[in-house]
C-alpha cells in the first residue's frame, strides 16, 4: 500500500518531528554521517523532508509525497517523486544509495534494494538505516501503531538480522554496522556517539557494498 497521501497530508507534522527532538535527530544524524563519503555521488531513497539529505551533502532523493519533497527543495535538495522500487537512474552510476527508516514503509523492500544495488557502481554502497524490531524504541513505535498512530499504524518493523539477511540475498556484503539510542523512549535524551555495538540500540545503520574486494 502506498503511503504517498499519508506523507502528504500530514508532511509538516512529520518534519517538525527533527525541531521537537533535536537530541535524538542529531544522534541518528552522527551515526549516518560516520558511513556517507561527502564527496561521493549518492541518493537518498525516502529522502522526505529532505532533513538527513540536507545535513549530509546529499543533494538528490526520491519520494513518493510531493508535499516532503517541496520541504526538502526548501532545503536546497532536489528531489523526484518517484519509489525506491524504480530508481530513475542509471544502473552503476552512483557511489551510495542511502535508505533512512524507509525501508519499513516499503511495498516490497526486496525489490528495493535489489533497485539499490543495481544503482550503485562496483564496490559502491548501500546504506540502510532503521529503528529494530527488538529494541525498546521499535516495541515503543509498535506499541503505537497499535493504537493507531497516523505513520507508524503503516510501517512494518525489522531486526538488524533481518535486513543484513535481505542485503545479502541480493549480493550485497555487510561490511559495517553503527548505531546509537541507548536510552529508551520516556528517558531524557543524550548525546551519544555512534557505536559498532548495535545490540538494543534504537536507531542503526547498515553498510553493504557491491562486488570488490573491501578495503
Amino acid at each position: 500500500m502506498s503511503t504517498a497521501s499519508l506523507f502528504d497530508r500530514y508532511a509538516y507534522r512529520y518534519d517538525s518531528w527533527y525541531l521537537r527532538n533535536p537530541v535524538i535527530a542529531e544522534n541518528e544524524l552522527r551515526v549516518v554521517e560516520r558511513l556517507v563519503c561527502r564527496s561521493c555521488w549518492c541518493l537518498e531513497v525516502g529522502v522526505g523532508s529532505g532533513y538527513f539529505a540536507s545535513r549530509l551533502g546529499v543533494f538528490f532523493g526520491v519520494d513518493p509525497s510531493i508535499s516532503m519533497l517541496r520541504i526538502a527543495r526548501s532545503r536546497g535538495v532536489e528531489g523526484v517523486q518517484g519509489v525506491g522500487e524504480s530508481l530513475p537512474v542509471r544502473s552503476g552510476s552512483l557511489d551510495c544509495v542511502i535508505v533512512i527508516v524507509t525501508l519499513c514503509f516499503a511495498d516490497d523492500p526486496a525489490r528495493l534494494i535489489l533497485e539499490a544495488s543495481r544503482a550503485v557502481k562496483r564496490r559502491g554502497s548501500v546504506i540502510v538505516c532503521i529503528v529494530p524490531r527488538d529494541s525498546a524504541w521499535g516495541r515503543h513505535y509498535i506499541e503505537e501503531a497499535r493504537k493507531g498512530h497516523p505513520f507508524y499504524s503503516f510501517a512494518r518493523f525489522y531486526s538488524v538480522r533481518e535486513v543484513e539477511e535481505l542485503l545479502v540475498s541480493m549480493g550485497l556484503r555487510v561490511v559495517r554496522r553503527l548505531g546509537a539510542l541507548s536510552f529508551e523512549p520516556g528517558e531524557r535524551p543524550r548525546r551519544e556517539e555512534p557505536s559498532s555495538d548495535v545490540e538494543g540500540k534504537g536507531f542503526v545503520c547498515i553498510e553493504a557494498v557491491k562486488g570488490g574486494r573491501v578495503k
